[in-house]
């Protein structure tokens, strides 16, 4: 499942589109919100394909030793340790992964080079070669090899998170948060599951319907209530007319407040660090302060007026 901030960050590149695109048709913001969390999906599909494709790239390559006209003996007699992997193995048979993949039509075949590229960096790897002479093969060890050689020769691949950026315009900041949920997804399967499990992924679906309505709520309250939001935050920020203050910190701050008053089961400081943490990866670096000291006064002028209205886990202070 994505995460809040995740979902948060999403709503924040919605509203800029909307905003930047001077949309005034909320129904297709909102949709394109939406289609924008939905591709996580494709691409936490997609990197588990490149994935696999390894595997069979491997396999691909024992199996033409095995046709050459003078065949060494490691042609004849290979180490299949690679391609045997137990974790990959059990991917290969899924239904719901075959499925997901068929439905988005994957093929790595024009991409050959790069899967060949990959593979032979994580063939020429000292934990490849240990790997392939222990004498162990436990499930545990296959599992640890796979998110071994993921972290180290596969996430920081720059011709990788080149082709997705050039595959989807959604896929452009979302590298790093999908890799996140194919170490987790890996981690999360055991010897039990089988070809029926379903697919561990980036989104629980026991907390997809909550998760997705918090996004769509968020941004609705956000654009449907920003003038209102816009003149609190003018209001505190002396010495700066609203239309000098940088867009993207404008839109964390009405984002906030809106947080503040409408998400009842959200606690106050949760609301208030996330936006300061989000500020200091997609905003300027001196939009930690400025956020910070904004949401600051507006926060003891809400509760003056009590207009914040906490409940549940909300109540958290």
């Amino acid at each position: 499942m994505l995460s809040r901030r995740q979902l948060r960050i999403k709503v924040l590149q919605a509203i800029y589109a909307y905003i930047q695109l001077e949309n005034n048709d909320l129904a297709l913001g909102e949709k394109e919100l939406m289609r924008s969390i939905n591709k996580l999906q494709e691409l936490f599909i997609y990197q588990l394909s490149f994935i696999i494709e390894i595997f069979d790239f491997a396999r691909k390559m024992i199996e033409q030793g095995k046709l050459k006209m003078l065949p060494a003996d490691e042609d004849i007699n290979p180490n299949t340790k690679f391609i045997d992997n137990k974790v990959i193995s059990q991917f290969i048979i899924n239904r719901d992964y075959n499925k997901k993949t068929d439905q988005l039509k994957i093929s790595w075949k024009d991409e050959e080079e790069m899967v060949r590229r990959v593979f032979q960096s994580i063939r020429q790897s000292q934990e490849y070669k240990e790997y392939m002479e222990s004498e162990q093969h436990s499930y545990q060890e296959d599992k640890d090899i796979l998110l071994e050689l993921f972290r180290k020769y596969i996430i920081p691949y720059e011709s990788l998170e080149g082709y997705y950026e050039e595959k989807s315009i959604y896929w452009a900041s979302d590298y790093p948060v999908i890799n996140i949920h194919v170490i987790k997804c890996i981690k999360d399967v055991d010897e039990t599951w089988n070809e029926h499990s379903f697919l561990p992924s980036s989104r629980d679906e026991d907390n997809e319907d909550e998760a997705l309505d918090f996004a769509r709520q968020l941004f609705l309250k956000t654009i449907l209530k920003g003038n209102e939001y816009e003149k609190m935050i003018a209001e505190k920020a002396l010495n700066w007319e609203s239309e000098r203050i940088a867009l993207l910190d404008m839109i964390l701050l009405k984002m906030a407040i809106s947080e503040i008053i409408d998400f009842p089961s959200i606690p106050i400081k949760v609301s208030f660090n996330e936006y300061i943490e989000i500020s200091k990866e997609y905003s300027t670096p001196k939009s930690k302060v400025f956020i910070n000291g904004i949401l600051d006064k507006l926060i003891a002028e809400l509760r003056e007026k009590n207009m914040i209205h906490k409940s549940g886990r909300g109540l958290v202070e």
